[in-house]
């Protein structure tokens, strides 16, 4: 560190560079803009920074090392030295059989783990011969109505040997209790089940609007699984806390950080309520980013999310252990960043916003299709999805040292800059009772919206340039070769349900289904008689219209 009289000698440097050297250059020859701001205009950017932007740093209490806290520089102390981020590839076809084929292709062409993509049926707890699902059956993911569409989609993958994301929330206790199904078929011992359930109803409160029941039962129902997972599948990470929906609805950085970890503290609150002991369920608590085309302002995000998380575990939960303080998390590319414009720009997209991730110590990374603004993925464009992270992986040296952005006067303003203004923000949430009351009077989806619309007023206005939409643009109209999902695939797939229905015990079912009612209503822990019930092939709108009976259903408008 640079005593006082040195950042003073700096100051005075720096103002006489200005005045004397930038003033006059900008004077005679302009700047490119009138001011410039991160790509979510949350901070202003300064021309240059000197070790005076960062006078405050204290080495030991605001970086540390890596896997020490406030593990700023990484939760593991070899980060992708010791072992690459898992590259998971977004996956789900219209049926079950080509989801199985996908994920054959992409664990063939080095894909290190399963991330699934359900259509909006199962998002929404209906099965695809419900009258809500007509039309919408296998068209965002793969269609899963009871555990034999399951067992097709992972037939000859080994569960020991994979580890899959789900990206579901709702009816997230369901798919889980499959998932585990299918390992207890496999044999495999549940304590080697790894995996990540999104099962985050918060943000689909704010952002995506996919919920079943009420936040009370819907809170109850992720704290059973904390509990069944901390028990049963101590690897499986019970919940993916989801910044990345708020950031595509349109929030800043500073606000995907803060909302992102404000729900992270509702639900810490409500296990502690429900009695349980935070540092075993903390460990298996991870989050989920986005990552956006600003690599700077995006590595600082990751940065000083790591770092504010630790000291939340600490200072409001009192968590003792590493591995209830450790943030880890995995990161997408962001969707919304995507143009069906000249589309080819997107590769180039993906590929910075993935370095982005890396840089700033992801987990986990899955980078998204260029195609994928107009429809699901084809495989040529998975493919290259996948090789850029590979490309990155071990071409770029990006993964060769730990944090290599870190002491970087620019990085370290904005790590610091990002970690005050999303305090500021969780300051405003704790003034208003917390997350749920911010959620309930509009205030949270508020601030995303005005910064979404300011966002927007500034691409039409061309103060925002995107490139090949509103800036560069091209008269071609190149081919484009896209996924399709033939309409075939929703009659076949009621075919299938109708034909496991026929086959099936239907008094155990029944017998199933009522012992889940019963653990409703007596407050037990429901994933064990969920598990018991898609074991007798029970369908995913079975068991959630049973809580549908037992819990209600939420309602917009309604008080959260």
């Amino acid at each position: 560190m640079y005593d006082p009289d040195e950042l003073e000698a700096i100051r005075e440097a720096k103002d006489e560079w200005e005045a004397e050297t930038y003033g006059p250059t900008v004077d005679r020859f302009g700047e490119r803009e009138d001011a410039f701001e991160t790509d979510t205009g949350g901070q202003t950017i300064d021309p240059l920074y000197t070790p005076a932007d960062v006078a405050d740093l204290e080495y030991g209490e605001d970086l540390g090392f890596p896997g020490e806290e406030p593990f700023t520089r990484g939760v593991y102390s070899t980060m992708h030295r010791g072992r690459l981020w898992t590259m998971r590839q977004y996956a789900g076809m219209g049926t079950a059989s080509e989801t199985n084929e996908r994920f054959h292709y992409l664990i063939e062409e080095g894909s290190s783990g399963l991330s699934m993509a359900f259509d909006l049926p199962t998002q929404m707890g209906y099965d695809s011969d419900a009258s809500m699902a007509e039309g919408e059956v296998g068209r965002s993911g793969v269609a899963i109505d009871t555990l034999a569409d399951f067992e097709r989609v992972f037939e000859g993958i080994p569960l020991d040997e994979v580890s899959t994301s789900m990206t579901i929330n709702a009816p997230a206790a369901v798919l889980l209790a499959m998932y585990v199904a299918i390992g207890d078929q496999q044999g495999v011992p549940r304590e080697k089940l790894r995996g990540t359930i999104q099962n985050d109803i918060m943000k689909e409160y704010i952002a995506r609007n996919l919920y079943i029941y009420p936040p009370d039962p819907s809170m109850r129902l992720i704290t059973d699984i904390f509990e069944f997972c901390a028990a049963e599948t101590p690897k499986f990470n019970t919940i993916s806390i989801s910044g990345y929906h708020i950031r595509e609805a349109g929030s800043t950085a500073a606000q995907e950080v803060a909302f992102t970890l404000a729900n992270g503290i509702e639900y810490v609150e409500a296990a502690l309520d429900a009695g349980q002991d935070v540092e075993e369920f903390a460990p298996q608590l991870s989050f989920f980013f986005n990552a956006h085309n600003d690599i700077f302002e995006e590595a600082a995000k990751f940065r000083a999310a790591r770092r504010l998380w630790a000291r939340i575990m600490t200072e409001r939960f009192d968590a003792e252990t590493s591995a209830s303080k450790r943030l880890k998390f995995h990161t997408q590319t962001g969707g919304s960043t995507l143009t069906a414009q000249q589309i080819e720009n997107n590769v180039v997209r993906v590929a910075y916003q993935a370095l982005a991730a890396v840089l700033g110590g992801t987990q986990s990374l899955h980078t998204n299709g260029k195609d994928e603004a107009l429809a699901l993925p084809t495989e040529q464009s998975v493919r290259t999805a996948l090789r850029t992270q590979q490309i990155l992986a071990h071409e770029s040296g990006a993964a060769d040292t730990i944090d290599p952005l870190a002491g970087s006067y620019y990085v370290e303003s904005l790590t610091d800059g990002i970690e005050e203004d999303a305090i500021e923000i969780i300051e405003s949430i704790d003034e208003r009772g917390g997350m749920l009351p911010a959620v309930e009077s509009q205030w949270v989806q508020r601030q995303i919206q005005d910064v979404a619309f300011e966002r927007q007023r500034e691409i039409e206005s061309g103060d925002r340039v995107i490139v090949g939409v509103n800036e560069y643009q091209s008269d071609e109209d190149p081919e484009i070769d896209l996924e399709e999902v033939d309409p075939e695939r929703e009659h076949e797939q009621r075919e299938r349900l109708a034909a496991v229905k026929e086959d099936r015990d239907s008094a155990a079912v029944e017998d199933a289904l009522e012992s889940i009612r019963e653990a409703a209503t007596e407050g037990e822990n429901l994933l064990p008689p969920i598990v018991d019930a898609v074991k007798h092939y029970a369908t995913v709108q079975e068991v959630c219209d049973v809580l549908r009976e037992e819990f209600g259903e939420y309602q917009p408008g309604s008080a959260i």
